[in-house]
């Protein structure tokens, strides 16, 4: 004989616990994530970016470790891509080290043989790991493994000027493409430009790209534009970061549309 069906608010109370539980599952990991405090690296470099000139043997930076727990180290030059595959002429010393509290660590990076460009700078990244300390309490702890990335530029020494120098010979216009309006920039420099500021204004209108990519030498970079629509009396105002990580002075250059290529 079967038994009496429950009401349907039984049969509907279980559904609703089953989606609760798997709801609670698939929002746990998330709370976690939330709850814990910003990952912010305890470790800090005297420079926001490298400078290595072709005909020095090595440039250096400085490691600090302002806080009161020791830390491993590891340092390490790779590619923008940051694989670990692709070979790279630039090998920093010491490569793993022990940093002790309100300490600090002379690294240099040394130039390998090899055949870059002559006519032009090469992108390389300077990594700095690093690895806390477990600590003998007892307890359960998290500790993240911080890692701190800044550019590494390698400048064949026979390159004249500063990008600094060569900010105004950047070429702007805009350029219609299939999937939208866009502003290019034209680089006939042999230098990387990075861009602190990057703004397209005019006629009421104003927008800044989503993405600002670095210009590469010899190369054009775009950057897509969503919100412009009247295309007369545009400007670009843009300002770079020069060799210290400080802003440049703020240029502006008017904007005209060409035929996509």
């Amino acid at each position: 004989m079967r038994g009496a069906a429950l009401p349907s608010q039984y049969s509907v109370q279980i559904m609703s616990n089953t989606g609760y539980q798997r709801l609670r599952r698939a929002l746990l990991p998330l709370c976690l994530a939330l709850s814990l405090p910003a990952a912010e690296a305890a470790l800090t470099i005297n420079a926001t970016r490298v400078i290595h000139t072709s005909d020095a043997r090595s440039s250096s930076v400085v490691i600090a470790n302002p806080t009161n727990r020791p830390f491993a180290v590891q340092t390490w030059v790779n590619t923008q891509t940051d694989d670990t595959l692709t070979a790279v002429p630039l090998v920093p010393t010491p490569v793993l080290f022990r940093l002790a509290p309100g300490k600090d660590q002379l690294v240099q990076i040394n130039r390998l043989p090899n055949d870059l460009p002559q006519d032009r700078e090469s992108l390389f990244f300077f990594n700095v790991q690093e690895i806390p300390q477990q600590e003998a309490s007892g307890q359960n702890q998290l500790n993240i493994a911080m890692r701190t990335r800044i550019k590494l530029f390698y400048r064949p020494s026979q390159l004249k000027g500063l990008p600094q120098d060569n900010v105004k010979n950047l070429n702007w216009f805009l350029e219609q493409r299939d999937d939208g309006l866009h502003l290019v920039v034209d680089n006939p420099t042999p230098f990387h430009f990075t861009f602190d500021q990057l703004e397209v204004n005019g006629a009421g209108q104003s927008e800044k790209p989503s993405t600002m990519a670095m210009a590469l030498p010899f190369a054009q970079q775009s950057y897509r534009l969503t919100q412009v629509r009247k295309l007369q009396g545009l400007q670009v105002t843009f300002n770079t970061l020069n060799d210290y990580g400080a802003s440049t002075a703020v240029m502006q250059q008017p904007l005209s549309l060409r035929p996509a290529r």
